[in-house]
C-alpha cells in the first residue's frame, strides 16, 4: 500500500513511502534511532530514498555506464570484508593485483622486459590514482632540483581545461600551480604544442586524457612525448 509523503516542520525526519507497522513513527535523520527495527523495514527504508538518486546507467559525464559480469560483483563480494592494504594478512589479493598491474602495463606498452615486473598499486578509484601519481611526480621533480641547489617550493602542471577535476583538486591539495591549455572551437582536447610550451623547469608532469570527460576523445599521447623529448633536448 502506497502513503502519502509527509515532513515534519523541523525537516529532521525520514519516512517510507510504504506502509509499514515498522515506520509509524518518525525516525530520526541525524541520530541513532532509541530502539531497533527489522532489518529488511532498515533496508526497505534506505532502499526508498535511493531511488531518488540518479540513474548511473544514464549518467554521460562519467564512466560508470558501462557493463559489469554478475561473476565480477560476486567477487567484489566475496572480498568486501578484507583490508586490503595488510598485505601480509592477504597475500593471494596481493598477488592477483600485481598481475593485473603488469596486464595494464603491457597493455599499454611499458618499457619492461619480459623478464622484467612492473611496479604499481591498485586504487579505489581514478582521483586516488591521481593523487598518489602527483605526489610521486612532485617528488621526484622535488629531488632532482634539491640534486641541483634550486628551489622546489613552486611546482606546476599542465593539463588541458577539459581536464578531470580531479586534476584540481590535486593542485588545491597539494599546492601545485594548475596551468590549463584553453579548448578551441572544434578541437575539445588539449593541444599537445600549446601544452609544451607552456613547460618549464617547475613543470613536474603533463596529464594528456585517454577518453576525454566531455567527449570520451583520447588525447595525442604519443605527439606530446614526442615534443616534451625534443624540448628536454634542448632546455635539459
Amino acid at each position: 500500500m502506497v502513503i502519502s509523503n509527509a515532513s515534519s516542520s523541523a525537516g529532521e525526519a525520514v519516512y517510507s513511502t510504504f506502509s509499514s507497522r515498522y515506520v509509524r513513527e518518525e525516525l530520526p535523520r541525524y541520530r541513532m534511532p532509541s530502539g531497533s527495527i527489522p532489518k529488511e523495514a532498515a533496508y526497505q527504508i534506505i532502499s526508498d530514498e535511493l531511488m531518488l538518486d540518479g540513474n548511473p546507467r544514464l549518467n554521460l559525464a562519467s564512466f560508470v555506464t558501462t557493463w559489469m559480469e554478475p561473476e565480477c560483483g560476486k567477487l567484489m563480494m566475496d572480498s568486501v570484508n578484507k583490508n586490503y592494504v595488510d598485505m601480509d594478512e592477504y597475500p593471494v589479493t596481493t598477488e592477483l593485483q600485481n598481475r593485473c598491474v603488469n596486464m595494464i602495463a603491457h597493455l599499454f606498452n611499458a618499457p619492461i622486459g619480459e623478464d622484467e615486473t612492473a611496479i604499481g598499486v591498485s586504487t579505489v578509484g581514478s582521483s586516488e590514482a591521481i593523487m598518489l601519481a602527483g605526489l610521486a611526480f612532485k617528488r621526484k621533480w622535488a629531488n632532482k632540483m634539491k640534486e641541483q641547489g634550486k628551489p622546489c617550493d613552486k611546482p606546476n602542471i599542465v593539463t588541458g581545461a577539459n581536464v578531470q577535476v580531479c586534476w584540481e583538486k590535486f593542485a588545491r591539495y597539494f599546492e601545485v600551480e594548475l596551468k590549463e591549455v584553453k579548448l578551441t572551437e572544434g578541437y575539445y582536447v588539449m593541444d599537445p604544442k600549446k601544452a609544451v610550451e607552456m613547460v618549464d623547469e617547475n613543470t613536474i608532469c603533463v596529464a594528456a586524457i585517454l577518453g576525454s570527460t566531455l567527449t570520451g576523445e583520447y588525447e595525442d599521447v604519443k605527439l606530446l612525448n614526442d615534443l616534451l623529448v625534443a624540448k628536454n633536448k634542448e632546455t635539459g
